[in-house]
């Protein structure tokens, strides 16, 4: 008897659960860096495995499936993409839900606390570790959805999902996005999937484009785009956030002429036609007069911006500084 593959996240989850149950068991002894190694050994292990054991596995091949095989769901029979689209909408609105009832369980609550302090959790009387292990199992439950939805979606799976790449693009949507915001990873993963989709139909160095955000995003952002949206906070609660608006667009336009002379630098230097058509412009990347204009624009902007960056933060210090009982703004 066959079921409708609405519920194969349902199945991935309750597997993936199931590998939550057992890694944990073991993994959560520990915290920090040494979990990290260990969860990254673990997914090696269950890469190299994949080529290994071609039984199971496929090996290089890897293992395909058909999503029109089961019945249909009230007439659907999922041969289109855009109705694996809704279905997954769907999921992911499902599972985002359960994900932030979660956090507010006292489970979920328990994990920040643990995050943020374990000895204190630990002194009044949470395990830390049983914490961590209950929060490991809840991801694992989730992820199974997750690589349901996939399995769905491209129907295909190889070495290359389950090794170490993936796994560091998940890290990367989650650092980027925001770390210790519910809504941070969900960010991250957009930026990197339009980033992909998009971005790398224009250019063929849309990895070293994504370097380049994160290391931006460490230097500059170190608590995400999440964590930037959030900093907002306290001026809109005092309504002084349009204030802000003017200092935005003033530091924003040099900052994008510059990033826009750095992008087109690069893809000259990379490109080897001689014309380059880079937005509505065509450049010719072997008359030095061109390099030296998209220089001269790279540091005029840049400078821009160094003398414009006081003025913002000028008026963000404003605009967030909370005024003193009895003083009038």
């Amino acid at each position: 008897m066959y079921f409708s593959i609405i519920y194969i996240p349902l199945v991935g989850a309750f597997f993936g659960l199931l590998a939550a149950l057992f890694i944990g068991s073991f993994s959560t002894h520990k915290a920090g860096t040494v979990f990290a190694m260990i969860s990254l050994g673990i997914g090696e292990l269950v890469a190299a495995s994949s080529l290994i054991f071609d039984s199971f596995f496929g090996g290089e091949a890897g293992v395909s499936g058909d999503r029109t095989f089961g019945p249909p769901f009230f007439g659907v029979e999922f041969f289109q993409d855009v109705e694996i689209y809704y279905l997954a909408a769907v999921w992911v609105f499902i599972a985002t839900l359960f994900m932030y009832l979660f956090t507010q369980t006292p489970a979920g609550r328990m994990a920040n606390a643990v995050r943020d302090n374990p000895e204190r959790a630990e002194f009044v009387g949470y395990s830390a570790r049983k914490i961590r292990y209950i929060s490991f199992c809840a991801s694992g439950f989730f992820a199974g959805i997750a690589g349901g939805l996939f399995a769905l979606n491209y129907e295909f799976i190889t070495e290359e999902n389950v090794n170490a790449v993936t796994s560091g693009r998940v890290l990367l949507m989650a650092y980027i996005g925001g770390l210790g915001y519910f809504i941070g990873p969900i960010i991250g993963a957009v930026i990197l999937t339009l980033m992909n989709s998009l971005l790398s139909n224009y250019s063929e160095l849309w990895m070293l484009y994504l370097g380049i955000m994160f290391v931006l995003t460490v230097l500059f952002l170190p608590r995400g785009f999440a964590g930037f949206i959030m900093m907002h906070q306290i001026a809109w609660t005092r309504g002084k956030l349009s204030s802000l608006v003017i200092p935005y667009l003033i530091t924003g336009i040099p900052s994008l002429l510059f990033l826009m002379a750095c992008v087109a630098m690069i893809e000259m230097s990379h490109t080897e036609e001689e014309v380059f058509h880079y937005l509505w412009m065509e450049l010719n990347p072997s008359s030095i007069a061109t390099w030296l204009i998209t220089l001269f624009i790279a540091c005029s902007s840049f400078y821009a911006v160094r003398l414009l960056l006081p003025q913002l933060n000028d008026t963000w210090e404003e605009v967030n500084t909370i005024p003193e009982k009895g003083n009038h703004e």
